[in-house]
């Protein structure tokens, strides 16, 4: 079952109008939203950013916290038990007309929940792997949008260099991961591109920088270039599915002789504490 415009339906009956500027232009924005043990993880947070994604692209929310709440808490007693990904996408609406310009239409709201299965720390200690390459992405990445077609091919590439990710830089500084928030820690401090339009401040970024810190590492939100990538002492992507995860070859080289280190061990741990809270 999924959720479209008030409805619970069938996901092979659910349809949107040809002229839905969601399917015309990408003119829309998403949310992914972890559900632990029942519990949705860190709501208030994703429903922020969600707003903010919202606003930034002059789209009216078409609910309120505690509507989206009753809303995603039916869609789940029609999912599989156990863990959940929830994902929530707004299109400006149906218009009567294929032109760049808008009016005042009403969103489309479609939601659906997926098995969330985060890898074990036993596969998370084999390391993973990554390349990089340069951001041809447009200059508002802080958006969750749904024109999505740099971040597929991105994601394509992975796929056929079967790798993890693909991290990205800007005149060799590192902005994030396709599809993931990026990591480095060298000497006992920890850096991260700073928030801002070149990325997507992600839920599990703030999580990891939290867990960073109880984990007594010092956090510098900076930006680093691909040399003090591959030369860090450890390097991790985040993201609510993947949710923290080690680098442990960017390019075919070695990052910390292949081994995932120990702080990485501390932050997971840590992290696993708060999604149990």
């Amino acid at each position: 079952m999924v959720y479209l415009n008030g409805n619970f339906i069938a996901k092979n009956k659910a349809s949107i109008p040809v002229m839905d500027r969601g399917f015309l232009f990408g003119d829309g924005v998403y949310e992914v939203i972890p559900v632990y043990q029942g519990k949705i993880f860190r709501l208030s947070a994703h429903l922020k950013r969600l707003q903010k994604s919202l606003d930034s692209v002059k789209i009216p929310n078409p609910h309120i916290e505690n509507e989206w709440l009753a809303i995603f808490n039916q869609l789940l007693t029609y999912a599989e038990t156990g863990n959940q990904s929830l994902y929530l996408q707004i299109t400006r609406g149906v218009d009567i007309c294929r032109k760049h310009s808008f009016d005042v239409l009403t969103p489309t709201v479609y939601i659906e929940a997926n098995p969330l299965i985060p890898k074990t720390k036993q596969m998370l200690e084999q390391g993973f792997s990554a390349i990089t390459q340069s951001d041809i992405r447009w200059s508002r990445c802080d958006i969750k949008a749904t024109s999505l077609l740099a971040n597929t091919l991105y994601a394509q590439t992975a796929k056929e260099h079967q790798v993890e990710e693909v991290i990205l830089h800007r005149e060799t500084i590192i902005t994030e991961g396709a599809t993931s928030n990026v990591f480095m820690l060298k000497n006992g401090t920890l850096h991260t591109h700073p928030t801002g339009v070149n990325i997507l401040s992600g839920i599990t970024r703030d999580l990891a920088l939290e867990s960073a810190q109880a984990c007594d590492l010092t956090i510098e939100e900076s930006s680093f270039n691909i040399n003090a990538l591959i030369n860090a002492d450890e390097v991790w992507i985040s993201s609510s599915t993947r949710e923290i995860m080690p680098i442990t070859q960017i390019n075919g080289q070695t990052v910390n002789d292949g081994k995932v280190g120990q702080y990485w061990a501390c932050v997971y741990t840590h992290y696993q504490r708060l999604k149990n809270d």
